[in-house]
């Protein structure tokens, strides 16, 4: 299986003579673990400008939500931040574009709108596209597949750096497939040309591919976390700890106000498939609850085929919310450029939130998810790549929409 960047290097056509900006992060490397920053130096064929870092920095060791600086790569290329401490900072600025013929777009994503190298990825698409530069997507695995949607439709009025678009939470989409659609839906309209991936379906999860797995975020050392952060990450939004500051962030959560027995038992009542909920407890050494012993749950996926992280998150929280009292709570204070509660830019609605609170029926929230997304549904199967398909794709339409509404849905494709 080659990635986008194995395939750019086997034939560097689009970068040939160009002076290039390289929109990445340490964890996009070759199949044979070679940094993209140093294949493309020893390749030659362009002239690397300046490399711009996303959340994290480049070198993905800093903690989400704190600013990126201005750094070098090994003495002699600027490494410009695109994560700052405004709206502003988020996009790279016309001046810095100013000798760069091509922008090129080499980020792993997760699999789930949350994260936050597809939003950098559409900022830098609408600047380019102001600029006339060309954008060049190098494309990779979707981590956890790209057969399964799931989740809710952001509401426009919760559009933040983690929703930065209306998709489901988890969207089944490599980011050349990401790229594509935020082109034609967005109207962004740049110069974009996506390097496919040669032998990646649909089906296959990270593990199928062969590549080596860099974590791409301080809290994403491994294909386990990716699978059930479509769901957990949703717990940002509260005052539980996610397992930060330990070794299986978002696999485990708990705060010291909950009875570890009494929450596995409320979760594995539930039957929620492709999972069981342990029991257990840890002592974070950073984030929330950093040197308290906490108690919660370990969820263990038994079957990555039917677990459903989305739905299984939000249960989560609820049985926590319900089996905590007056000590669960929700966070207040700012988060990723919003103008609302974490849990509700997160969930990009309020509606989860006050069926927590009144104790409502979760999954009769849960059923109406497809159809709040059937054009979206839609929309993305229109600009799904041939050649990642497990077989022939009925409903693929090679004419893309003409834009999206105003009042933030989707028009039919």
């Amino acid at each position: 299986m080659l990635t986008g960047l194995d395939s750019l290097l086997l034939d560097p056509t689009p970068i040939r003579g160009r002076r290039v900006g390289l929109v990445t992060n340490h964890a996009c490397v070759t199949r044979n673990g070679i940094r993209n920053v140093d294949a493309l130096l020893a390749l030659g064929a362009c002239e690397l400008v300046a490399i711009f870092a996303p959340e994290h920095g480049y070198w993905a060791d800093l903690p989400y939500m704190e600013e990126v600086p201005d750094e070098q790569f090994r003495g002699r290329i600027p490494i410009h931040s695109l994560y700052g401490m405004s709206r502003a900072m988020l996009s790279p600025r016309r001046e810095q574009l100013a000798n760069i013929d091509a922008l090129v777009i080499d980020l792993q994503d997760v699999g789930a709108r949350y994260y936050t190298y597809a939003a950098t990825m559409f900022y830098c698409m609408r600047v380019a596209a102001e600029c006339g530069i060309d954008v060049i997507v190098l494309d990779r695995p979707n981590p956890i597949g790209g057969r399964h949607v799931e989740g809710n439709l952001i509401e426009p009025a919760f559009e933040s750096f983690v929703a930065a678009y209306p998709i489901a939470n988890r969207h089944g989409m490599t980011m050349g497939e990401l790229a594509m659609f935020l082109d034609a839906w967005f109207e962004v309209r740049c110069k974009l040309h996506v390097v496919t991936m040669i032998g990646w379906k649909r089906s296959m999860l990270f593990d199928d591919c062969a590549l080596p797995w860099i974590y791409p975020s301080p809290n994403m050392a491994k294909m386990d976390t990716a699978i059930v952060y479509p769901g957990m990450c949703l717990l940002e939004g509260t005052n539980l700890s996610e397992g930060r500051g330990t070794t299986q962030p978002f696999e485990i959560f708990g705060a010291p106000f909950l009875d570890a027995d009494a929450l596995a038992d409320t979760l594995s009542a539930r039957e929620l498939p492709g999972v069981r909920f342990a029991a257990t407890r840890f002592t974070p050494s950073a984030s929330k609850f950093r040197g308290q012993l906490c108690h919660g749950v370990q969820i263990v996926v038994t079957d990555r085929l039917t677990f459903q992280p989305v739905r299984t998150g939000v249960h989560c929280i609820q049985a926590a919310h319900d089996l905590a009292g007056g000590e669960f709570a929700w966070i207040e204070d700012e988060y990723e450029f919003a103008n609302c509660l974490a849990i509700d830019t997160l969930a990009g609605c309020d509606t989860y939130r006050r069926v927590v609170e009144t104790r409502g029926n979760l999954d009769a929230w849960v059923e109406t998810w497809p159809e709040e997304r059937a054009a979206f549904d839609r929309a993305r199967k229109s600009v799904l790549f041939r050649e990642y398909a497990d077989a022939p794709l009925v409903t693929f339409s090679a004419e893309l929409p003409a834009h999206r509404p105003a009042d933030g849905t989707f028009a039919e494709a």
